[in-house]
């Protein structure tokens, strides 16, 4: 995507998200405007280029205006090629209203430029993976970004391994697949948690293994570790890695696949471990329908999404969380069943993020059910941006989970609340979604959710942004959170 924005408060207000974006690793070029060049570097103005730095992937200003086209050209390589991430060009105003002689029919659009694995890092990466009692795969958004979904599967079903994605990489793989772990980080699903501990390799791809806690497993010792990655500075960054391979997923993937199926004779292992996460799924899920089923009031959020699931075709959808409970407790439960069905994120998780991401899902997929999953305390951050929708006639559906309370900071906060409420929400959201001009509806009977969630998507379906407002318990139970017990 491509962004532009005023200097001063545009600039300063874009952090936040360009942040989000270096974390996630979200391809975007900026163009924020600065000021005229006589007075850009004076005191205390504003500069997007010096502030930017460390949150960018590259950063260049257009300092002579016949340059503009190398400066486009070098910034476009950038987000294109390798990781991906946020890319800025700052332009001086003095230099955004000058006139160029520029033949825009002679630019040479830049082309993606991918790398195999080294044959040998391959050879060896398979027999590494076929000699392992109880391999695992993790995969990560760089399966997205490299459209690998196909081959990611293709692997799995070949080793019989099981695939546990990260946050960002939800929906990677089918989470309908009877290999599929679901995704793994702040929480884990019950399969999830199992095989991460039982595994005696990881293979990892297109992921970083960062050390994160939240959007990412954290990886117990004594696991013999592959990782495929396109970016040098993931190597050996966390976890020593027996092998490293560099290079682009699908190409990786596509090599293991044959250097696998010639081991194998072009037949998938049999090794029973499909019948094995189905008992330690249905174990799971037995031990959390008192929630998922609950008709408590307030509501508990474990049947909201459970009602969701229960009316939606995940098929059909999109469907983001936000940051805190809703994020912990949508991400093992909801199950993605196709690619990008899903948008995970979280290495920096600003407040209100999925609000914005549900309504560029829409706009980029119009045919979808587009819905954003939010607590009260992300409402507060941005929730006045559901006004964008309704006047863009951007029609998605964003369910606030409403219980009064910052609950997942309970622990974290105790001083703060105790002396100034620190934690304590309120507010009718619904009635603001209303008077923004979007359809909206508050729920307090756990027998009219899944109705009410049908009802949004009539209304989206119209062409109207809808808000949902579900007032839910202050529930802090969550499943194998950061690998504590239930």
């Amino acid at each position: 995507g491509v962004f532009a924005m005023q200097y001063g408060p545009g600039a300063e207000n874009a952090f936040a998200g360009v942040a989000t974006a270096f974390s996630d690793s979200s391809p975007v070029v900026f163009l924020p405007l600065g000021h005229p060049r006589e007075t850009a570097q004076l005191f205390p103005m504003f500069k997007s280029s010096r502030t930017y730095a460390s949150i960018t992937k590259s950063v260049e200003e257009v300092i002579l205006p016949d340059e503009v086209g190398n400066v486009m050209r070098r910034a476009f390589a950038q987000a294109k090629n390798g990781r991906p991430g946020p890319v800025m060009v700052e332009i001086p105003a003095d230099v955004h209203s000058t006139e160029v002689a520029v033949d825009p029919g002679k630019y040479q659009q830049v082309r993606t430029t991918r790398s195999a694995g080294d044959a040998r890092d391959i050879d060896e990466a398979a027999g590494m993976l076929l000699a392992a009692s109880c391999p695992m795969i993790l995969a990560g958004q760089g399966v997205f970004y490299a459209e690998a979904t196909d081959e990611l599967r293709q692997l799995a079903e070949l080793l019989q391994a099981p695939v546990m994605t990260t946050f960002d990489g939800k929906s990677a793989f089918p989470e309908d697949h009877a290999l599929a772990l679901g995704s793994g980080g702040g929480t884990f699903t019950g399969p999830g948690r199992h095989i991460l501990h039982k595994s005696d390799l990881l293979f990892g791809v297109g992921c970083s293994f960062t050390r994160h806690g939240i959007a990412t497993p954290v990886i117990p010792p004594g696991k013999k570790i592959i990782h495929a990655t396109n970016d040098t500075r993931d190597l050996h960054k966390a976890f020593a890695a027996d092998l490293g391979i560099l290079g682009d997923a699908k190409l990786v993937l596509g090599q293991l696949i044959e250097a696998v199926g010639d081991r194998l004779g072009g037949k998938a292992r049999s090794n029973g471990v499909a019948q094995e996460l189905a008992s330690q799924r249905e174990a799971w899920l037995g031990r959390w329908q008192g929630k998922l089923r609950s008709d408590e009031r307030p509501i508990n959020p474990y049947r909201v999404i459970s009602e969701f699931m229960r009316v939606v075709n995940p098929a059909e959808a999109i469907v983001t969380h936000d940051s805190g409970s809703p994020r912990e407790q949508l991400n093992p439960f909801y199950r993605a069943t196709r690619p990008r069905g899903y948008v995970g994120w979280g290495k920096s998780h600003q407040l209100g993020t999925g609000l914005g991401l549900a309504i560029g899902a829409k706009v980029a997929a119009p045919d979808k059910f587009c819905v954003n999953f939010m607590g009260d305390a992300a409402f507060g951050m941005t929730g006045l941006d559901f006004e964008t929708a309704v006047r863009c006639n951007i029609p998605i559906t964003t369910i606030v989970l409403n219980n009064s309370t910052m609950a997942i900071e309970t622990h974290a906060m105790r001083l703060s609340h105790q002396y100034y409420r620190a934690r304590d929400l309120g507010g009718n959201y619904a009635n603001i979604g209303r008077d923004l001009g979007g359809w909206s509806e508050r729920v307090a009977d756990p027998a009219q959710i899944g109705d009410a969630i049908l009802r949004a998507r009539r209304q989206n379906e119209d062409g109207k942004a809808a808000l949902l407002e579900f007032i839910t318990s202050q529930e802090q139970g969550f499943s194998h959170r950061r690998g504590a017990a239930e």
